[in-house]
Parts: C-alpha cells; structure tokens; sequence
C-alpha cells in the first residue's frame, strides 16, 4: 500500500475511535481578545481540524503569541512525519509514565485553541458526528503538549498532540473519551506550573457547561472543511427511534 492511502486510513481510523476532530472559527480579533495574545502568522478558519494540518497554538515559551503547530506530536526520534498520526492524542491517566510524552510534560507544554470539537456515536445504522461546544459558545483550550523535531532538510517542525480524558456526562452519551478543556482561571497554571501540579487539571470538564448537537456526516471527510459542517441537523425519526433502542 502507497504511504499516502496508507495515512487516509489511518487518519479514518482516528476519527472513529479518538478525539480527532475539532473547529477553531471564531474570527482572529475575538481570539486575540480572548488569549491576550497576537497572532504569529494568518490565520483561517478551521471547521474540520484535522491531523496533519497547522493549527493555532500558545506554546509555554512565547506565552504572549498564537502560533501555527502541526497537530500530531512528532518524538525527536522520529525518521518521519508519518508517526504524528498516531499520536494526536495523549491520555492523562498515563502522560507522566508514557516514554514518548512525559519529558513534553514536563517541560513543553501547550493550549490547543479550539471553539468546539467532534465526536462520533455508535449506532446500529451508523456513527453519527456530534459537535461537542461550550453553552455559551466562546472559545477555550485544551491542554496539549509540543515538541519540536527538524525534517532531512533541516527545517524544523513544532508539533502537539491534545490530552485526553474520561467523559463527563453528556459527552459520555456519544463517546468514552474527550479531551482535556482547561478552565480560563487554569489556562496560565497549565503553561507554568510543576508537573504535578499541572497534572491536577486534567479533569472532564463540566458537563452543565457544554452541549451537543447532531452534525452532517459531511465532516467525516477532511476534505470538507465549511460552515455548513457546524451547523445543527435533525435526525430523521428512524434514526431517533434506533439511538432509542441502542441504549
């Protein structure tokens, strides 16, 4: 198998059994704002963040700037870039023992600025995406970690992978896992503090904060990447009906 249909499904595999999906749209002024941070380079609209792509990040050394990372943590180690598929994610439970994570936690870690993020619910006629947002909408982050790595021309690449946890109790209904979504009031205390301090925020954040709606299935695509793939649909009565019988 060629190396790139070799990573289209592995990146499909992602999307049905982690957190690899999720939405930064919110314009670059009300980010700015709401970071306290400038922007590094331009920055578009992501509807459908996706492995692999440049993503807005606030690394713990340049507290003060919004960067472009790659999403998909690249070891030093590595011979290529193709292992950051497999590593978008990183589980609190294991990050301070984990070989591949634990010095990036210790030492190098990140916000993943996001406006919402994607889950997909198992059911006996499909997976269904789900938009997973903040009841008021605004902006947060997750908790990430980076690392940086240079490529055979010496070009040096900054990279992260988002930390995941259990599932509060609305995010359960559709999935086991999400990820991290630090508190305002925690986001500087994430960057800065010892690591087991850090790892004491690495909580499911509260389920009467947040809601989620159905989505198009349009979003399973990386190719799709709108303003139509964020906007709430309604489930036919058949597929109501199954989700009823499923649980």
């Amino acid at each position: 198998m060629h190396t790139k249909s070799l990573l289209y499904f592995i990146g499909v595999f992602l999307w049905v059994i982690l957190c690899g999906r999720f939405s930064i749209a919110i314009s670059p002024a009300a980010l700015k704002k709401r970071f306290n941070a400038e922007l590094d380079k331009p920055l578009q609209p992501r509807y459908n963040a996706a492995p692999g792509q440049n993503l807005p990040v606030i690394l713990n050394r340049s507290q003060d700037k919004i960067q472009l990372c790659r999403w998909g943590f690249i070891p030093h180690w590595a011979k290529d870039v193709s292992i950051d598929y497999r590593l978008i994610n990183a589980r609190a439970e294991t990050i301070m023992e984990n070989r591949i994570f634990r010095s990036a936690f210790r030492k190098q870690r990140c916000l993943v600025l996001a406006d919402g993020f994607y889950e997909w619910q198992k059911t006996p006629l499909r997976k269904i995406p789900h938009r997973i947002v903040l009841q008021d909408k605004s902006p947060f982050a997750f908790a990430g970690i980076w690392t940086g790595w240079k490529d055979k021309n010496e070009h040096w690449i900054n990279s992260f992978s988002i930390i995941t946890t259990k599932a509060n109790s609305l995010v359960a209904e559709i999935h086991d896992r999400m990820p991290v979504i630090l508190q305002p009031q925690d986001e500087t205390d994430w960057l800065t503090t010892p690591p087991e301090e850090a790892a004491n925020l690495l909580q499911s954040y509260p389920a009467n904060l947040m809601r989620a709606y159905a989505v198009s299935p349009r979003v399973n695509s990386t190719a799709n990447d709108d303003p139509e793939l964020i906007k709430p649909i309604k489930l036919k009565k058949e597929q109501v009906k199954r989700l009823d019988e499923f649980f």
